[in-house]
């Protein structure tokens, strides 16, 4: 089996970052080409959170969304710079997980690499599900786990061949996404320009009431914008397969922001613009269908859920792939079964298949055990993905001060306003995580996500422990 990366206590001495990558990459395959990694750098914005959960925050927050998409997007921006800090100068397949071992100690990979597993792995399952009841939306009497098993069989059976096959995918489900965000943009700015054929410019009428449900609404729109914002960063953890993943990393971090700002603060403007907050068809159809069908269009409804499924698939694909990476990093690192880290034809193909597996499982659990396990499950990784950002911040506070110490040459990305804007994120993230325990339906997700984190510290730390 491959090396572990750190000695018996936490590596303090920055590495090249191709010896970073022998110590436990070596044997996955460079099979990523740049336009995959741009493709999945902007395609990974766009994701499943925005189309499908975005109507209950407005909902809540009324036109005031726009606010809450600015805030929680802008601590994304921060986070993004400060992994992609870390990630050019150490490209890995573990991404943070490996980042948080360096700097923090063997626990901290430990525990943000199986619980970030634990999450996308739920996720691959979540997304099969909305994606099968979108299909058989289509058609009626089609039972929805066949569907689901389906596109599980076809996205794993793409991961375990080789991983230019994820990069393919990748790169035309996000065109299309891209493409579909794009001409969104361009017509919900022609119809409010007034400009459009067949519809009026609404003018500012639906912006009037800001905060219909004052700073509580705000609160819950806010907690929904920030966990729309996930899958950010397997950018990070692609960029290792890249052809050269030093660059490959640099030019997605930097074009985070314009990104961020247009597909989810841009729409988020649009949508609120053109349609009523409290209008009904924002959740029963979707904030996007229900702009559409406000601007007469024929057809968008199912037009737009065409791209709702196609971003379903995408974060589907992606999570699968993800999930191995960091599986496969966190073993070769010696941190879990030595079984996950066989690599053949340059795929980690067991872990492919681990994570397909436990994906499907969840699946089963959301027909078996609705109320009780399977609740239990999505609460557990409710805040997974702050938990994951505290652990890129603290890191990023620790290797900052080494790289620029021992090997300032690798410093390609730099985290803006060191280290003043690290500790505003890291406030940020604490002011979450107290609107989290202020509201009954996310208080239970954090306690329960608590639960899962110290467990996984503790099993982490008494790992490191015995090891010593």
């Amino acid at each position: 089996m491959h090396s572990s990366t750190t000695s018996d206590t936490p590596s303090r001495e920055p590495q090249a970052p191709q010896a970073s990558q022998a110590a436990e990459g070596a044997a996955l395959s460079h099979g990523l080409k740049q336009r995959h990694l741009s493709m999945i750098a902007l395609g990974g914005v766009i994701g499943a959170g925005l189309f499908v959960g975005s109507g209950a925050g407005i909902a809540a927050a009324g036109p005031s969304i726009v606010v809450a998409y600015t805030l929680s997007g802008l601590l994304v921006m921060l986070v993004m710079r400060m992994l992609g800090e870390m990630s050019a100068a150490y490209p890995s397949s573990g991404s943070f997980s490996a980042h948080a071992e360096r700097a923090i100690g063997p626990w901290a990979g430990f525990t943000a690499g199986w619980s970030f597993w634990v999450l996308l792995c739920t996720a691959v399952g979540l997304e099969g599900i909305g994606a099968a009841k979108i299909v058989t939306g289509w058609l009626p009497g089609t039972p929805e786990w066949a569907w689901v098993a389906l596109f599980m069989v076809v996205f794993c059976g793409a991961n375990l061949a080789a991983v230019k096959n994820f990069g393919e995918f990748e790169f035309w489900f996000a065109a299309l996404k891209v493409g579909a965000i794009s001409l969104f943009l361009v017509l919900g700015v022609l119809a409010i320009a007034g400009v459009l054929p067949g519809s009026d410019s609404p003018g500012t009428s639906n912006l009037t009431d800001f905060l219909p449900n004052g700073g509580e609404g705000l609160v819950v729109g806010l907690l929904a914008s920030v966990f729309a914002y996930g899958g950010l960063e397997t950018v990070t953890i692609a960029a290792a397969e890249s052809e050269n993943p030093v660059q490959g990393v640099a030019r997605a971090v930097r074009t985070a922001m314009w990104r961020i700002a247009l597909f989810y603060i841009g729409s988020m403007a649009v949508i609120v613009t053109l349609v009523p907050w409290n209008s009904k068809a924002v959740v029963e159809k979707g904030p996007y269908v229900a702009a559409l069908d406000e601007l007469g269009i024929p057809g968008a409804g199912q037009l737009m859920n065409v791209v709702v499924l196609v971003a379903l698939l995408s974060a589907m694909n992606a999570n699968i792939y993800g999930s191995s990476r960091i599986a496969y990093s966190l073993v070769a690192r010696g941190q879990g079964p030595k079984v996950l880290a066989k690599v053949s034809g340059g795929v980690p193909r067991v872990a492919v298949l681990v994570s397909c597996v436990v994906g499907f499982v969840c699946v089963l659990l959301s027909y078996w055990r609705p109320n009780d396990v399977f609740s239990w499950l999505l609460n557990m990784i409710g805040a997974v993905i702050l938990v994951v950002w505290i652990f890129i911040a603290v890191a990023q506070l620790r290797l900052r001060r080494q790289l620029e110490r021992e090997a300032p040459g690798t410093l390609v990305v730099r985290m803006w306003a060191y280290p003043w804007l690290t500790w505003v994120a890291l406030a940020g993230m604490a002011a979450v995580f107290v609107l989290m325990a202020r509201e009954p339906d996310t208080r239970v997700q954090l306690y329960s996500t608590g639960g899962m984190t110290l467990a996984l510290a503790a099993a982490g730390y008494a790992w490191q422990r015995a090891r010593r």
